[in-house]
């Protein structure tokens, strides 16, 4: 039995053992179901012992031997295998999909407004988002790079600093008019908002860090607003509810247009935390990855494209025939 036939063949068994059925393995395969029972008698000859045993009726009409059920594991896991390292072939390519995973308040806020730039550096790259606060299996949700916010650490995961970020109240420039905050502690009496989506994250700082760096202590800070997403706290700043701590990066844009004002810019406040750029150890080489990669770090910086100019120039210069 040849190579393509051998695999064929035990597809349509893999299939029908699953399924109990010949009609629904073809189903699947997308083949009749005369060739599905042709390729598992094929294999069966090869082999020189039956695999199912077939019935008259019933629900079940293929029922697999006891020594098909006890292949049946390796046989599975040997076609995960191959579909893995199919995986792994595409990855080296130029062209194709780049499944990168961010949160969705750092994809509103910091990512989408930027990735333009991306898609027209490497117009067949395509970029496929999966914004999500869950740290993900990157093996089998098939995510190629992240960027995460923490400390640094994630198991299996190479993690790279991306940028640090300050923490500082901010407010529409119309609420900052309205108010009468002359010195920090004036902020207590102001209607304060409240992300909930960090606050869980050790070494956040919180309102209750902010004052304390400021030399104000008061009760645990919990009136106001109270969202789970930094970029719909930074909205509702904007929209004039009240004074958001904000995140350094988040804000950037919304400082940087006008629509949010920085409140007591003397005083700053470094978080602990930071963003990170995630990947797996032994896809660090990959022409895509390293690509993205150092497009985020030049737009981190300024965008000065050094790095990232190199690997463009990396992944467009013709391969070696060494």
């Amino acid at each position: 039995m040849t190579t393509p036939v051998y695999l064929n063949a035990m597809r349509a068994f893999e299939a029908s053992a699953r399924h109990q059925s010949f009609s629904a393995a073809a189903a699947e395969l997308n083949v009749t179901p005369a060739a599905v029972g042709q390729l598992v008698r094929s294999l069966e000859d090869w082999l020189g012992t039956p695999l199912f045993v077939r019935g008259s009726g019933g629900r079940a009409r293929l029922v697999a031997t006891e020594v098909a059920e006890r292949a049946l594991p390796d046989i599975r896991a040997g076609f995960d295998r191959l579909s893995l390292g199919l995986e792994r072939l595409k990855e080296g390519s130029a062209n194709g999909v780049l499944t990168v995973t961010v949160s969705p308040a750092f994809a509103a806020k910091w990512l989408l407004p930027r990735i333009d730039r991306f898609q027209t550096a490497w117009p067949d790259t395509d970029v496929r988002l999966d914004t999500s606060l869950k740290l993900l299996d990157f093996i089998a949700q098939g995510v190629d790079i992240g960027v995460r916010y923490g400390a640094g650490a994630w198991p299996g995961l190479v993690a790279e600093k991306l940028m640090d970020e300050e923490i500082f109240p901010v407010c529409s420039p119309a609420v900052r008019r309205a108010g009468k905050w002359r010195v920090p502690r004036d902020l207590t009496r102001a209607p304060l908002i409240h992300d909930l989506s960090v606050d869980s994250h050790a070494g956040f700082a919180s309102w209750q860090a902010w004052f304390a760096s400021v030399g104000v202590t008061l009760a645990p800070v919990s009136r106001g607003m109270k969202i789970n997403n930094s970029a719909a706290v930074l909205q509702a700043a904007i929209e004039g509810h009240g004074v958001a701590l904000a995140r350094s990066v988040m804000a950037r844009d919304d400082l940087a247009a006008g629509r949010l004002v920085r409140l007591f810019p003397e005083v700053a406040l470094t978080s602990a935390l930071a963003y990170y750029v995630v990947y797996r150890p032994e896809c660090a080489s990959l022409p895509r990855l390293v690509a993205f990669r150092d497009w985020l770090k030049d737009e981190a910086g300024g965008g000065a494209q050094t790095s990232f100019t190199r690997s463009r120039r990396a992944l467009k210069a013709p391969a070696s025939t060494t």
